[in-house]
């Protein structure tokens, strides 16, 4: 009976928790992030308006539109893709925000038939 009691107490107060989304705050602004290519660690920026995301890395700048689903997730696609893969959307979802950041992840908005779902992660900096 002691054992039940302790894992309802345990589940009671794990319930409580609530990860903060404040989705709203970050639809719009000046971001900038971090990323790895071949081990080393680069930084990229990006502007996102209600309707337009502009990436800025390694010296290329690329825009894509912006739709949004709800207040915490968004379907990027490119404006002007060069490769049959760039015309692939992008699914973001926000996951959770903190002070002037939040946790994201991303994958193929459409799976592919017989390739697993890739899902990647990151945390985005708001920088204005």
């Amino acid at each position: 009976m002691k054992p039940f009691l302790f894992l309802l107490a345990l589940l009671s107060f794990a319930s409580c928790y609530q990860i903060e989304r404040n989705c709203e705050d970050y639809k719009t602004g000046s971001f900038e992030f971090t990323y790895t290519v071949d081990g080393i660690e680069k930084t990229g920026k990006f502007i996102r308006t209600e309707t337009l995301n502009i990436d800025y890395y390694e010296g290329k700048v690329d825009s894509s539109s912006v739709r949004w689903i709800n207040d915490c997730e968004f379907i990027l696609k490119r404006l002007n893709p060069k490769r049959m893969a760039e015309k692939d959307a992008i699914h973001m979802k926000i996951l959770s925000t903190k002070n002037n950041s939040y946790t994201f992840e991303y994958k193929l908005a459409v799976k592919k038939p017989n390739r697993p779902v890739r899902v990647e992660k990151g945390v985005a900096t708001k920088i204005n």
